[in-house]
């Protein structure tokens, strides 16, 4: 059998993940715009309890979605707003812009010594909605469903309380 998680949030996010770092981007204020696109949530440990749930009671062959909730980019920043007392991005900007200024980041600024502000994976990825129905690891599996306004400010305390946010 196969699991395919969506995109995990939670603390202890050390590198941080790409979606660790849309909500440490909203924490540091480095978020000034968003792009107009939505992504599926869940808990890491969700993610972790979904593969030993496969092993357990996983059907060989069979193909599970670990995910939870769809959220637009929108959505979820404004959530991290209700969480951190933060202002939300107000405008949303065709993912052309923030591409054109992660390439120019990576390809032409980062050889010389600049660390890269926008990831340029994360505006690629973010350029299709990813939205997933987890409703049969849900049923089959019994996937937890941890609530995502919950994780996302486990997620927030885990980063400030670990040096991330000054």
């Amino acid at each position: 059998m196969v699991v395919n998680p969506s995109s995990p949030i939670g603390s202890l996010d050390i590198k941080p993940t790409l979606t660790g770092d849309i909500i440490l981007r909203s924490l540091l204020r480095q978020m000034p715009a968003y792009v107009d696109t939505g992504l599926n949530f869940l808990d890491m440990l969700d993610v972790a309890r979904g593969h030993l749930l496969a092993l357990e009671k996983g059907k060989s062959g069979d193909r599970y979605i670990l995910g939870h909730q769809n959220l637009s980019f929108k959505q979820l920043l404004e959530i991290l707003s209700e969480i951190t007392g933060l202002k939300a991005p107000q405008i949303s900007v065709p993912a052309f812009l923030p591409l054109s200024v992660a390439w120019v980041e990576e390809k032409i600024l980062a050889p010389i010594g600049k660390t890269p502000t926008v990831p340029i994976d994360g505006v690629r990825i973010a350029q299709q909605l990813m939205y997933y129905d987890a409703s049969k690891a849900v049923r089959e599996l019994s996937l937890p469903q941890s609530p995502v306004n919950v994780v996302l400010k486990d997620a927030v305390d885990w980063f400030v309380s670990n040096g991330y946010v000054k």
